[in-house]
Parts: C-alpha cells; structure tokens; sequence
C-alpha cells in the first residue's frame, strides 16, 4: 500500500501537546528498524548459534534466513517520511575483519551503522521540529574500543543535535525545539554513564512477549502498560509476534510476512486503535513491516485523544 506522508507530523501538533512530556505522546517506531536490507553475501552474525553457522556454509539457507532476518521494507529515510520517530538498533563488529567498522545486524548484517546515522542526520537537517529516539539496545562482538568508535561516531553525525540525558518529564517538544535537539540516544552499555548526551538503557523499556500467539501478544501488551511506572521512564509497547523453532520449519520458504504478520497486523493494528497516551497509557508503540497498513498514521492520530482529555477537563 501507499506510505503516506508524515514528515512533519511533531511540528504540526496543536500547542497544547507540544508542552506535554514526549514520554505522554503516541509516537510510532520500528523494530529491527534497520533490516530493510541484510547481506547475503556476509558471514553469519554473531547473534546467531554455532549449529545456525554451520547450516550457513550452505548458500541455500542465508537465503533463507534472509526471510525472517528482515522485518521492514522501508529505509530509515522512508521510515522517517512515514512518521516513525523510535528506531530499535542492534549492532554489531564483524569479527572476522581488522577495522572497528560496525554494522546493523538481525541474523546477517546489514548496512554500516554510519550509513544509517548519516541518512537519518540529512532528514533531521531537512525537517527541523522532528525528533527522534534512537534505542541501541543489542550489542555483539564488541569490546569497549568498539563502543568508543560507535559514540564518537554518534558526536559526529549529530553533533548539536543530541539531547543531554535529563529527567524524562522535563523533555517536552518545546523544550527540544528551543535547545534545537533532534536526538535522543539510549544506550544499553555502561559506557553511557560518561557522556552527557547518552541516556541508559533503562530509561527506554521494551517488555517482550516473545510470542507467535497474537491473543497472548495482546494480552501482554495490556499487562505491561498496566505495570507502567508512573514516573521516570518513556515505554516501548512492541506489537510484534515472534517466530519459534517450529514456526520457522513450518513456514521456511513463506518467511515472517507471509507466516505471521500479514494475517495478524489488522487484529494487531485494533488494539492500537483502541489505545490513548498518557502517563499511564501508551507511548511508544512498535511494528513489523510499517508500510502494511495505516500503523504510524494510527498512532500518530492517538495524540489527538490527549485534546479530549484536556478539553473535558477544562470545561469541568
């Protein structure tokens, strides 16, 4: 389907939501939001089992893997015009090479970690009242000279545009647009405790359900916004199913759109629906495959529900 267009969606809220902490809005992202592309043609990552590596010597099989290692279509750009605004990053060294070059991985790799920065920076550049978090939340084959790289990095790409890690209330969109921060990086990695400009890793949870059973997904999504601290942290809801062992087998050729997602994103697609921000309500909420239906425009449509609130509570 069409993606539709919403570049500037953070911009365009009404007054009165843009003073609310960011941790209060609906905002859409992606899981494994990098994985648009994976590279056949490497080694297999060293997220993946021994007995995987070895099935991998067979070319047959990377092709294989390749329909369950990718869980987007779009590119962090397109991703971006569409409205996410969260990216769940995983990174990774490839042992095999002398260079501290680190790269996106879900079972193979993907592109440089820089690539991805540089073209998530341009739109950033382009679109000056969007915000994004960006959750570097699974590291592999790396030694703390590789995190150094990957921070310095981070000062490079964004340089000004990173928000000094603060009280999660205190970050409003206001707040962002008057120091002219764009980014918010969160870092699971105790390296994090010496940059002012990275936030730890438990700031930003993200309960997983690790489940192929989208009734139990609901029903987990449901009891761990139940549980949200009230203060102190955003929240990442992940409306996505996971494959098993057997789920794979079974569905091998068809891969994880075909297996799981298609049939299940419009079931998944109502219980965002019937969801509202706020303190104790949803605030990020992620997805496979964004494209396949109206995901981000629905979340993003949320925020409006926080006018209601606001309004009857005025009129009170």
């Amino acid at each position: 389907m069409a993606v539709k267009c919403n570049e500037d969606w953070m911009g365009a809220l009404p007054v009165c939501l843009i003073t609310m902490p960011l941790s209060n809005l609906a905002i859409p992202g992606s899981h494994d939001s990098f994985s648009y592309w994976v590279d056949e043609k490497s080694p297999v990552g060293p997220d993946q089992a021994t007995s995987i590596k070895r099935l991998a010597k067979l070319s047959l099989v990377k092709k294989l893997m390749k329909k369950w290692s990718v869980t987007q279509n779009l590119t962090f750009k397109e991703q971006l015009e569409s409205g996410i605004r969260y990216f769940d990053l995983r990174v990774s060294s490839k042992p095999e090479e002398a260079a501290l070059e680190i790269y996106f991985i879900h079972g193979l790799y993907g592109i440089k970690v820089w690539d991805g920065l540089t073209e998530i920076n341009t739109f950033l550049t382009n679109h000056k009242t969007e915000v994004v978090l960006l959750d570097f939340n699974h590291f592999y084959a790396m030694e703390h000279e590789h995190h150094l790289y990957l921070v310095n990095m981070l000062q490079e790409v964004f340089g000004s545009k990173l928000c000094i890690a603060d009280c999660v209330e205190n970050i409003t969109l206001q707040y962002l647009w008057e120091k002219k921060y764009q980014v918010l990086v969160f870092y699971h990695y105790n390296i994090w405790s010496e940059y002012t400009f990275l936030w730890a890793g438990n700031k930003m949870p993200a309960p997983w359900a690790n489940t192929t059973n989208v009734h139990k997904l609901i029903q987990f999504l449901e009891t761990t916004l139940g549980e949200r601290a009230k203060r102190g942290t955003f929240h990442v809801s992940q409306a996505i199913l996971t494959p098993q062992v057997k789920t794979i087998v079974r569905g091998l050729k068809s891969g994880l759109k075909n297996t799981l997602v298609h049939r299940n994103l419009p079931m998944i697609l109502n219980w965002v629906k019937m969801q509202k921000p706020g303190a104790m309500g949803v605030n990020i909420i992620t997805s496979d495959f964004v494209e396949l239906v109206d995901f981000a425009e629905t979340v993003i449509g949320l925020n409006y529900l926080l006018l209601k609130n606001k309004k009857n509570k005025d009129d009170s």
